[in-house]
């Protein structure tokens, strides 16, 4: 077929983006990333559809001024009405998800959409990142959690979900997906779809919503849009969309700036094409509202004086403050409540209202018990829509009792009754996350998408005043026909030329196999796929920014379950332990960085069988860390000569990757420890 095209057109069908990858069948009336002269001021490098249905639109080719895109009439309503009810279409509203992966510039095109629908005062100071209103958001340049909020735009009401772009936190996404008709697909000029862009649009397009593809940081220098929209085209195809979800609309967009076009190089002075698209190419909801009341909670939030807080889309009927409901669980169990507050998102506040009706998005008070996933009807004649699932954990920790000599120095809440009933509550809004009793009273297994998922809980756990112990990470295996299958993630790694071969041999290392290698724009910068098992990937990212010397940039996205790949050695070096408790001192630190490089600086407080340093041979090494000088046999000038290495300051992230089975994190409020497990070295382990 390649050979036909080229003898039509005068060129040939690219290859497959992943050189490695499994080839799907494509559509027998698709063919992905044909270049064609498409006329005098169009772009060139489009991809088309061979076979084109009447009224289909090439993506990323201007419509002319009052088109309706062809998704809005054609794409099926995921709404489920009660039989014998009709359907009505509510123009004045649409809901959205914005979908990226991380760094792709999602909550920063989010807050230039809200400055320039007039959220805010134009005297009024707005920080950045608004959306990411989270102390550990902020601190750590990522969306945690998915948040509401909604702008107008001509007479029209656009309800935006902020999601966030880690896979770890994928949960988040594919619940809020329940809540829209459409969403903005947002992918970076440079790099195109990445691991978390393949995950989140594989589940909004299984739910059969309508997509915009908006190509941001168009103004980036090494800019590359043509590349992107093909290789975003290519994905639909690979994730079987159907042909209406394939003629999707792309946008070009520089968030920062807050300007968009129809072009990569004709972009307006505002978001207003942007604004144009959502109102042309996202459904309208469908609902009837004179059906039965059907509204499915799919987030959580609480309020010290409202309490707990149920968000979700009324998907039949109306619901009204002060009405009688019952809350219905999936087994068909119902039990009664009340709506006592009602709101809507309204320009980045929450609006109180007296009645929301079907096709918006509310939040209400006054259930203290509702949990995400169940559905609120109608008192007397309610049925419970779906529940939400989602992919299932692939990562565990086990999380115990502090046990160290400094238990309950730091920490307010320190007993297992506190450590259970904190981690139960977890799961009321983290539908991701497991937590399962361990071999004793006072553990517990804590399973989630990734070692991110889970250690955001323990930061979080720690600032609330929590203290206690967490386990190595483990890997979730299952047996299959007789076989030991194991997570595998795909991981994207973007690293200089020259550090190119050391991360090769990291990841050979670790069990990896090469699916893909390219030079990304003119930066001279390569972007690296692999397919590694999950076990693999612990402690990669610090192993990695050693071997790069800070410069790589890992990714990953959970792929499936595979034969188990073997052994893997994670950690060749040793640990350095204290041998006994006290204060360190220069002195005695100065004897000991020469066995190693340590954690720990002159003055702090250390007990028996804490882990001050990493030894630089294989195997433990316990040391004296708390030896004063002695006045008699060494000179008092001696000390003037003792020069010590700066310790190394390693993160709660760099701790759960860096121990091994017989090691444990210490997690207090104020400090972060590592010690060998007493109870293994008991055993002689």
């Amino acid at each position: 077929m390649a050979g036909t095209m080229q003898k039509l057109f005068g060129v040939a069908a690219s290859a497959p983006h992943n050189l490695c990858d499994t080839i799907l069948p494509s559509r027998n009336n698709t063919l992905s990333s044909l270049k064609m002269p498409l006329g005098k001021g169009e772009l060139l490098g489009q991809p088309i559809s061979m076979k084109m249905p009447k009224h289909t639109f090439l993506p990323g080719v201007g419509r002319k001024p009052g088109t309706v895109c062809r998704v809005t009439t054609s794409t099926e309503s995921t709404t489920q009405v009660k039989e014998g009810f009709k359907a009505k279409i509510r123009p004045d509203i649409r809901n959205i998800a914005i979908i990226a992966h991380v760094d792709h510039g999602k909550t920063t095109l989010v807050d230039a959409m809200l400055r320039q629908a007039k959220v805010f005062r134009e005297n009024q100071s707005v920080q950045e990142r608004v959306m990411d209103s989270n102390a550990l958001e902020r601190e750590r340049g990522i969306t945690i959690l998915s948040k509401n909020t909604a702008i107008r735009y001509k007479d029209t009401k656009i309800n935006i979900i902020d999601t966030p772009g880690h896979s770890d936190f994928g949960g988040e996404v594919e619940r809020v997906l329940n809540m829209v008709d459409g969403v903005l697909l947002l992918v970076d000029s440079v790099e195109g779809p990445m691991p978390q862009t393949r995950f989140v649009l594989k589940k909004a397009l299984e739910l059969g919503h309508s997509v915009v593809v908006v190509v941001n940081k168009v103004d980036r220098p090494s800019a590359r849009p043509d590349y992107v929209v093909n290789t975003t085209f290519e994905l639909f195809l690979e994730l079987n969309a159907t042909d209406e979800q394939c003629d999707f609309q792309v946008i070009y967009a520089s968030g920062i700036n807050g300007t968009a076009g129809l072009k990569p190089d004709v972009l307006a002075d505002d978001l207003g094409p942007l604004f144009e698209a959502i109102l042309r190419c996202i459904p309208e909801p469908k609902a009837d509202i004179d059906a039965p009341l059907q509204m499915l909670v799919t987030n959580l939030d609480y309020d010290e004086h409202k309490g707990r807080m149920a968000i979700g889309r009324v998907h039949a009927g109306s619901i009204s403050r002060g009405r009688d409901l019952k809350i219905c669980t999936p087994d068909g169990a119902c039990r009664p409540g009340k709506v006592n507050e009602l709101f809507v998102f309204d320009n980045f506040t929450r609006v109180p209202v007296d009645v929301v009706e079907a096709g918006d998005i509310c939040v209400l008070c006054g259930m203290s018990d509702v949990l995400i996933g169940e559905t609120i009807a109608d008192k007397d004649d309610g049925t419970a829509l779906p529940t939400i699932t989602v992919e299932k954990p692939t990562v565990k920790m086990s999380f115990l009792v502090n046990t160290s000599p400094f238990a309950g120095r730091e920490g307010k809440f320190v007993t297992s009754r506190n450590l259970r009933d904190r981690l139960h509550r977890e799961l009321e809004r983290n539908l991701a996350m497991n937590v399962e009793d361990g071999e004793t009273a006072d553990t517990f297994i804590v399973s989630g998408r990734g070692t991110l998922h889970i250690t955001i809980l323990i930061e979080n756990m720690r600032r609330e005043g929590y203290e206690f112990m967490v386990g190595p990470p483990k890997v979730i295996n299952k047996e299959e026909n007789g076989k030991m299958l194991e997570p595998f993630e795909d991981a994207m790694i973007e690293v200089p030329e020259e550090y190119v071969g050391a991360v090769v041999d990291l990841l050979g290392k670790r069990k990896g196999q090469m699916l893909d290698m390219q030079a990304v724009g003119s930066e001279n910068t390569t972007m690296v796929k692999y397919r590694i098992p999950t076990r693999g990937l612990l402690g990669l990212r610090n192993a990695m920014l050693t071997a790069s010397r800070g410069t790589a940039i890992l990714n990953t996205v959970f792929y499936g379950y595979c034969e188990w790949a073997g052994d893997i050695n994670t950690r060749d070096l040793g640990s350095l332990v204290a041998f006994e408790t006290g204060t360190t001192t220069s002195y005695a630190l100065f004897s000991c960085q020469e066995r190693g490089s340590l954690f720990v600086k002159p003055g702090v407080e250390i007990y028996k069988g804490q882990i001050i340093g990493i030894h630089q041979r294989p195997g433990d090494l316990a040391l004296n860390a708390c030896k004063k000088k002695a006045a008699t046999n060494v000179r008092s000038n001696k000390e003037a000569t003792v020069v010590l290495d700066t310790p190394l300051d390693f993160s709660l992230d760099d701790c759960v990757e860096y121990i091994q089975e017989d090691e444990l994190v210490e997690i207090t409020p104020l400090n972060i420890r590592m010690c060998k497990n007493p109870k293994m070295n008991k055993k002689g382990k």
